[in-house]
Formats: C-alpha cells, sequence, structure tokens
C-alpha cells in the first residue's frame, strides 16, 4: 500500500485584464481498481464558486465562472491518493484470446474505445507505421501490445515541446518524436486498427529510482503524464505506458479516462477579452507507505509562494459604470 500527496498548480496569465473566465478542470484523482482518492480540495483565484459533476465515465470534472475583470487565473489541486500493489500481468495470452475478445466486444459496449477519435486516427502515415511493423491479428492481443508499447520506445525519441497539445498524430510520426500524450495517441490508434478497445488515461506518474522506468524519463520530477488502457479477456482493463514501456502500476496515478487527449484535458476553458494568455504548470507529487495525517498541510514549494500571493493582488478600480455591469453579471 502507498499512499501519494499531489500539488498540482496551473496559472492563466493575460497580458491584458480579461473580464471573465468560464472553466472545466479533471484533476481529482479516480476511485476505482486499485486506487482511492482519500481527500480532494480545488482552490482558485480569484475567488469564486466552484460546481462539480460526474461524466459518463465517472470523471469528476470540477467547474467555475469569474465573471470580474482579471489578469491571472490560478488552479491549485490537492489531492491524497491510496494506492494498493496490481497484480502480475503476464508476457502474452493464449491464441484463441482473439476470439475470446471478439466475443466480448459482441456482448458489451466498446465502440467508443474502437473507434477513430480526434488524435488517435489512422492517417496514412499511421497505416504505413502499422506495415512496417506488422501489426495485424497475429500470435494474442496481449503480446501485440506489449509489442507496440515496446516499438513506440525504441524508435521514438522524448522530446519535451516537441509537440502541441493539439498537435495532430502526424505531427510526432513524421518526425519520430514527441511526449507522452503523442505516444498514448499513436498506441491508441494501433491497438484499435486491430480491434482491441483502447482508451487514454490521464494523470500522474510519481518518479523514483526504479530501474524500469526510461532512461527520457527516470530523472524527470514528478508530473502530469499520459499512458493507455487495453482491455482484453481474462484481465479486463490493462494499463500500458509506451513512454517507458512498462506496464502500468501503482505509482501511475489516474485522474480521468477518454477517447484520446480530446476528452480529458486537465483544464479547458475561455475568457472573454482581446489578449493574450500564457500558461504555467507545475506539480509536485510526495510518496509515503504510511498514511498521512488528514489535517497535515502539504508545503508549497518556494518557487509557487510569490505567484499564489500575486494571484490575490486586486486589480485598479473600475470605473463605475464597469462596477454596475459587474454587480449585474454576478446577481444573474
Amino acid at each position: 500500500m502507498r499512499y501519494y500527496s499531489i500539488q498540482h498548480l496551473t496559472r492563466f496569465d493575460y497580458a491584458h485584464p480579461v473580464c471573465e473566465s468560464a472553466m472545466e478542470v479533471r484533476m481529482q484523482p479516480r476511485g476505482d481498481g486499485n486506487q482511492r482518492c482519500l481527500t480532494f480540495s480545488l482552490s482558485v483565484s480569484p475567488r469564486c464558486r466552484v460546481f462539480s459533476y460526474r461524466d459518463h465515465l465517472a470523471n469528476q470534472v470540477h467547474h467555475f465562472d469569474i465573471p470580474g475583470d482579471h489578469r491571472q487565473l490560478v488552479i491549485v489541486a490537492h489531492s491524497l491518493v491510496e494506492q494498493q500493489p496490481l497484480g502480475p500481468i503476464p508476457n502474452r495470452l493464449t491464441p484463441a484470446a482473439w476470439q475470446e475478445l471478439d466475443v466480448l466486444l459482441a456482448q458489451g459496449d466498446f465502440w467508443e474505445m474502437l473507434l477513430p477519435s480526434t488524435f488517435a486516427e489512422p492517417t496514412e502515415a499511421l497505416r504505413t507505421l502499422a506495415a512496417e511493423w506488422k501489426i495485424t491479428r497475429r500470435d494474442d492481443p496481449l503480446s501485440m501490445l506489449h509489442e507496440i508499447s515496446r516499438n513506440v520506445f525504441n524508435n521514438f525519441e522524448y522530446l519535451p515541446r516537441s509537440t502541441k497539445v493539439d498537435s495532430p498524430i502526424d505531427v510526432a510520426l513524421g518526425a519520430r518524436r514527441g511526449v507522452c500524450q503523442d505516444f498514448a495517441h499513436i498506441m491508441i490508434a494501433l491497438a484499435r486498427m486491430v480491434g482491441i478497445p483502447c482508451r487514454y488515461v490521464s494523470g500522474y506518474l510519481c518518479h523514483g529510482d526504479e530501474p524500469e522506468i526510461g532512461s527520457d524519463e527516470r530523472n524527470a520530477p514528478s508530473a502530469t503524464h499520459a499512458w493507455v488502457e487495453a482491455f482484453l479477456p481474462r484481465l479486463g482493463w490493462v494499463g500500458f505506458d509506451p513512454t517507458n514501456d512498462l506496464v502500468a502500476n501503482d505509482r501511475h496515478i489516474r485522474t480521468a479516462l477518454g477517447r484520446d487527449y480530446a476528452d480529458v484535458p486537465p483544464t479547458h476553458g475561455v475568457y472573454r477579452g482581446k489578449t493574450e494568455s500564457e500558461l504555467s504548470v507545475a506539480v509536485h507529487v510526495e510518496s509515503s507507505e504510511t498514511t498521512p495525517p488528514f489535517d497535515e498541510t502539504m508545503p508549497v514549494p518556494e518557487d509557487w509562494s510569490m505567484v499564489v500571493e500575486r494571484a490575490h493582488e486586486p486589480l485598479p478600480l473600475a470605473s463605475p459604470l464597469l462596477q454596475i455591469q459587474q454587480m449585474q453579471q454576478q446577481q444573474q
């Protein structure tokens, strides 16, 4: 049993004041399988009322609206998560697993995770890669997934900021480099091509000194991460991390599931105003083998303190007419 204390800071800086922000946030860890979210809190500055709901995949979604003028929006999420060890996953199943999978698919509702989606689509570049790697129904589904994960790890360079969050799959395929989000989309699209239901997982990876973490990320700080889950006969949903070529374990902390990144971005929103915005993100994860006290406040990293303080600085007083308009907006 392991416990993870997580702080996730998101900051939007605007060159000029914006008069309204509407935002959805997916940062609360899920409570399912081997994972349980013990506590969660979300702080927003400027202060506002935060609402929440569960979507059709049981992701917890928080949303809020800030009607007044502001030059900065800061969101700080605090989580305490309990993780139980996962059982071992074999290297392969029997060849009959393909037929068993087809029977399960005919009986269940898996179509969302089998069809192409926004960032996981079978482009011509992906079909070329599938032919190069001989991605067809052979051997068994599990060994095929292990092979795809290993091929992505060995043939693609992990390079931060080499792609954008809205980059199509062909950008990483053409350059043979990308980030965890790109590698997850490539593996999802390849798995769906051979009829394996596959979904995108957004969350956190707590890095350590374990040798199975790939060299590209072994020394990286704890951060947001993306991997995939594939549905297999006798095993159910199994997580694969192609960025590090390993089966997801109890250091992979799940926050949201979807068809691809377009379904589960950590923040998604709009603002009213004509100005440029700059996004900054920082994540801090602490691991322990004993339960931290529930009333224990997780220390704020030194480089965060001024950020949070600046978020509370008041804007210059608005004109009387603008004040009346803001009061009317808040009353609606």
